[in-house]
Order: structure tokens, then C-alpha cells, then sequence
């Protein structure tokens, strides 16, 4: 029998989120793992869906998108981070934050290029770069503050980086960026070619009073930055798997190169529903107070547990040390709460490349009332 090559990613295996909610599925456990929302998106979105499917509205969008919905996001960039890109030539819409992600790094990273990644990081980064030949510089990012040693980071630099990816918010540990962070930032890249994708899929989700810094108010960073963000987490419906990619026209141009061949266009009935949907601000800007109530009711009722809380900025996910209640390693004692506890969730090892264990797991609380009391009601037990 002929010995077929394997596909350049046989060391993959399925993703940990996959891995929990199947085991979460077949212990009939509640499911705090994977980052979705068990409610309902807003039914007047749900109407424009149904309305423009109905109109016809049901054959190829242009390749970068419906020019509303482009129109929209623009302006929301305008009014939240003071940013400009021009609608038609610098956004692109995508089917969701991960695939402008995997369009970003291939577009752009080459045989040997390095990449410089944040962990605890979002499971795609590293396997993308990877697959078009690029070298994954790390920093570590340690519990529980979650802080960036920018000198650190400097000595990750050489000839041949090529790009830094940023997750601000960052999943799976709630932290943000500072003023600091981004000065810091500006001057490890000063004088360099080098390009920064900025995962923001969380923007609007900050809590406490404090600010989301985005990559695009900053001109000394827009000009060689590919911001992501995702409508999945903006709206609840990450099931429909609809984001977008705001760049400058000569970023922009090269990356709809790829796009094109990866998956040309996004379906067109959502985007024009988004568009509609858009026009009120009021859609969106509540999303800070709505997932607070939520992190917030998790929180007081993990305070009288022996879990400790650890500090959470932004995101909806709130990151919990059990080392006073185990001492197994973070994948056993989520396999273990799942099965024995009902309660699923995410151990933070998953997150590293050397699968640095320090005893915390991940809890989603992007949940209805009724699956937040029933999951604090097993852990509060433990």
C-alpha cells in the first residue's frame, strides 16, 4: 500500500475547545468552555435577516464586502477610536475573526519569517503561522497579572520578525492594554518593517470604567496594522461567523489577494442585515454594562468558594486559580469538574505552546441567568 504524506499540520489535533464541549455533551454538563452565548441574538436583527432573504437577496456579495455594511463599520470606528479608514478600500468583510486572522498571516508571513505571539493565546496563531513557514517567537504571560515585560519582548526582536499579534482583549485571560503597553509598543517598532495584527474581537466588552485602546488610534501603529474584530461577539451570534478587516489600502490590497482564493465573499443577507442593524449605536454600546452584570453575578457567587478570581478587565471570561481545592494539573481537574461537578470549562495549559500548567481554568459567562445559577450552584458544592 502506498505510504501517503501527511497534511502539513498532522501535529494538530482537535482544538481544546471541541474537546471540552464534547465532553460537556456527554456528561450533560453544564457548558462554561467554549466561548458562545446560550441566548438569543435581538429578534429585530433576526427580522432584517429574514427580510432581505425574502427580498432576494441571496447570491454573491462583492469580494470586500457589502458597501453598507463597510459604510457602518467605519463609522463605528470613527466614533469610538478616532480612526479613518475609507470604507470601500480598507475593509474587508470576512467569515468571522478567525478566517481574517488565517488571511492576515497568510498574506503576509513568509518561509522563515518570525512572528512574535502573547501567551496565554488564542489556539489559531501559532498553527497558521506555522503552516506558511513562519517561526513562532513566544512571551509567556504569567498568572496572575497576565503582564507584558516589554523588555523581554525586545530581545524576541531580529531581522527577520515580520509580524506581532496582538489579542487586546485578551482570551483567555480578561487582561488589557495599557497606555504603557501601546507607548512601549510604538517604540519596539519604531524604524522597523515590521507589520502588527491586532485581534480585537472583544472591544466591547470592558469593563470597570476602563478604556479598550485600540491599534487604530494610534497613527504611528494603524499605518502597519491589520485590525480583526467579529460581529460573532458583538451581536451573539457567533454562529453565523461574520467579522471584518480594517487596514490601510496597501495592507488592505494584499490581503484581498487571499481572500479572494480562501473564501472570496461573506453571505450576503447577514451583511446587509448588520448594516441595518448598525444604524443604531444603542445595538452595541450596552455591551460593557450587559456582560458586567454577568461577570459580575459570577464572581460574588465564585467569592465564597474556594476558587481564587482573578482579575478580569474585559472579554467574557472570567479565569479562576483552584489550587486550594487540587493539586492536579489544570486539564485533569476540567475533565474532572465536568464529569463529576457537570460544570465544564477550559484549562488555561491549552493556551501555551509548553503547556505551562498553573492551576487555572477558563469560565465562560456570556450565559443566560438561569445557566450561571445552575453552575454556580455545582461549584459552590466542591
Amino acid at each position: 500500500m502506498i505510504q501517503l504524506p501527511l497534511s502539513k499540520l498532522s501535529n494538530v489535533g482537535t482544538t481544546i475547545f471541541s474537546q471540552m464541549t464534547q465532553l460537556a455533551n456527554e456528561n450533560e454538563a453544564i457548558n462554561l468552555s467554549q466561548g458562545f452565548p446560550d441566548f438569543m441574538p435581538d429578534s429585530e436583527l433576526l427580522n432584517h435577516v429574514d427580510h432581505f432573504i425574502k427580498k432576494g437577496f441571496n447570491q454573491y456579495a462583492p469580494l470586500g464586502g457589502m458597501i453598507g455594511l463597510k459604510e457602518e463599520i467605519a463609522r463605528k470606528i470613527e466614533n469610538s477610536h478616532q480612526a479613518i479608514y475609507h470604507p470601500d478600500s480598507e475593509i474587508t468583510i470576512t467569515a468571522g475573526g478567525t478566517q481574517a486572522i488565517f488571511t492576515a498571516i497568510a498574506s503576509f508571513v513568509k518561509k522563515d519569517d518570525e512572528v512574535i505571539i502573547f501567551e496565554p493565546a488564542y489556539d489559531c496563531y501559532e498553527p497558521t503561522v506555522e503552516l506558511f513557514g513562519g517561526i513562532v517567537k513566544r512571551f509567556e504571560m504569567k498568572a496572575p497579572d497576565y503582564e507584558i515585560n516589554w523588555a523581554a519582548v525586545k530581545s524576541l526582536i531580529s531581522e527577520k520578525t515580520r509580524m506581532i499579534i496582538l489579542n487586546n482583549p485578551n482570551n483567555p485571560s480578561g487582561k488589557i492594554l495599557k497606555e504603557n503597553d501601546i507607548q512601549e509598543l510604538i517604540e519596539l517598532v519604531k524604524g522597523t518593517s515590521i507589520l502588527i495584527l491586532s485581534d480585537e474581537v472583544y472591544e466591547n466588552i470592558v469593563f470597570d470604567g476602563k478604556q479598550h485602546l485600540s491599534i487604530c488610534k494610534y497613527p504611528e501603529l494603524k499605518e502597519r496594522s491589520i485590525l480583526v474584530a467579529s460581529f460573532g461577539k458583538l451581536f451573539h451570534v457567533t454562529g453565523w461567523k461574520v467579522g471584518y478587516c480594517a487596514a490601510p489600502k496597501n495592507l488592505t490590497d494584499e490581503f484581498r489577494k487571499v481572500h479572494q482564493f480562501n473564501v472570496f465573499c461573506v453571505n450576503t443577507p447577514i451583511q446587509l442585515a448588520l448594516a441595518q442593524y448598525m444604524k443604531n449605536d444603542e445595538h452595541y454600546t450596552y455591551l460593557n454594562q450587559f456582560f458586567q452584570e454577568k461577570r459580575d453575578f459570577l464572581r460574588k457567587g465564585l467569592a465564597g468558594t474556594s476558587f481564587e478570581l482573578l482579575d478580569c478587565e474585559g472579554t467574557y471570561f472570567q479565569a479562576v486559580k483552584y489550587d486550594k481545592i487540587s493539586d492536579k494539573n489544570d486539564f485533569d481537574f476540567a475533565s474532572e469538574l465536568t464529569i463529576n461537578h457537570k460544570v465544564a470549562s477550559v484549562p488555561f495549559s491549552s493556551f501555551y505552546k509548553n503547556k505551562l500548567n498553573e492551576n487555572v481554568i477558563r469560565l465562560c459567562f456570556a450565559k443566560k441567568q438561569e445557566t450561571l445559577e445552575k453552575a454556580l450552584e455545582n461549584l459552590s458544592k466542591i
